[in-house]
């Protein structure tokens, strides 16, 4: 699928920065474990976590086709964890946008709008993932606030993000009708993080657990109505896997770049790797299938921004979501079997990228998950 003129300078602005400021600390990021803090600036001075947000509270006003192209192009430098940071702030800004008071979207908005303010959605606990039936923390009113307490699971920057999208229960209505969602700033007491997790890939992207001790919250901080907080939010979680599935084809197409670039320097049995029929099919296969999740990536993206109904935008996205975080992992061990017994030592990126596309396939909604919706949407259930 062609890009247009202005689509394709954005793509390229985004390489080029991030030729010259991820591509270059990939490595030692995921060595060391460090979050990068000077690339928030970076990022933010080119417009990424804030993408989403419209010009009337200054923002650049991006589609989702851009968040996705810049999504794709962060990840294809050799960096999925800095992907994540190009548009972390997007589930917030498309909730807040979505169900935010004028109040709280006139307050909060033009702070995201500096791209200097991390933000983090505070849903999983430990017996409450895709499904929030079961979900444990409590928010309890207490005059014009409400008090939160319980304790939320693998939070991706829960240790460092400035504010939190915090869902909890606020009355015993079934399933997810009795769920509230608020925006908390973390830096008051009662925000504790319990511990940082250690991970398989995706290393220099803290994720934290974190523990709600009597956290106060202002009733204008609500994010939608009380008890419709997780459905309000819904779309945006929608919005948000295909740029997941964004961030899978870049990592695919980079991990297939390297194997290629090694297959066609390396020989064995005096012969180019990529001169072995079985080789060639392999980069074939992965080329393919590369190809096919980036056109549905932006066919997703491309129906939201042209307007179509949230049904058509949700089974898009979903079929982006999971087509693409299994693709990616299957590109991945492909280019680590391209190399041989070279891709599976440390001297070579692929293995990283191995490691990396697994979450893909995890977090923002399982494949399995993401499933369920497709046929939901598909058959017209619920």
């Amino acid at each position: 699928m062609n890009l247009d003129a202005e689509h394709e300078q954005f793509r390229d602005s985004v390489r080029a920065m991030v030729a010259g400021h991820v591509t270059p600390i990939a490595d030692e990021l995921d060595r060391t474990q460090r979050f990068p803090r000077d690339l928030v600036e970076v990022f933010g001075d080119m417009g990424l976590p804030q993408l989403a947000l419209p010009e009337e509270y200054g923002g650049p006003g991006g589609d989702l086709l851009s968040v996705c192209i810049a999504r794709e192009e962060v990840a294809r430098g050799g960096s999925v964890a800095m992907s994540q940071l190009a548009s972390q702030n997007g589930i917030v800004i498309w909730g807040i946008l979505a169900s935010g008071s004028e109040e709280l979207k006139r307050k909060f908005l033009p702070v995201l709008a500096k791209g200097r303010t991390l933000t983090c959605i505070a849903i999983t606990e430990s017996e409450a993932g895709s499904d929030p039936a079961t979900m444990r923390t409590r928010a309890v009113r207490d005059g014009d606030d409400w008090i939160i307490n319980g304790s939320k699971q693998f939070i991706t920057l829960g240790g460092i993000a400035s504010y939190a999208l915090v869902f909890a229960r606020t009355n015993e209505a079934p399933r997810s009708k009795g769920i509230s969602a608020f925006l908390v700033d973390t830096r008051q007491k009662g925000w504790v993080v319990a511990r940082d997790n250690e991970k398989m890939g995706q290393r220099a992207f803290p994720v934290s657990d974190i523990i709600l001790d009597n956290v106060r919250v202002p009733d204008a901080m609500m994010v939608g109505s009380e008890g419709q907080g997780f459905r309000s939010i819904l779309n945006s979680l929608h919005l948000n896997r295909p740029t997941v599935a964004a961030m899978a084809v870049g990592l695919a197409q980079c991990a297939l770049d390297y194997a290629i670039g090694y297959a066609k320097e390396h020989a064995t049995g005096g012969s180019k790797v990529a001169d072995f029929q079985g080789i060639r099919w392999m980069i074939a296969d992965c080329a393919t299938a590369i190809e096919a999740g980036r056109n549905l990536v932006y066919s997703a993206a491309l129906v939201h921004d042209s307007g179509a109904p949230e049904v058509e935008v949700t089974r898009l996205g979903s079929m982006a979501k999971l087509f693409c975080g299994d693709m990616a992992n299957r590109v991945a061990s492909d280019a680590v079997q391209i190399l041989g017994g070279a891709g599976y030592m440390l001297d070579h990126p692929v293995e990283r990228y191995m490691r990396d596309a697994k979450l893909l396939a995890i977090y923002e909604g399982t494949s399995q998950v993401q499933r369920n919706i497709i046929a939901n949407k598909i058959l017209g259930s619920t």
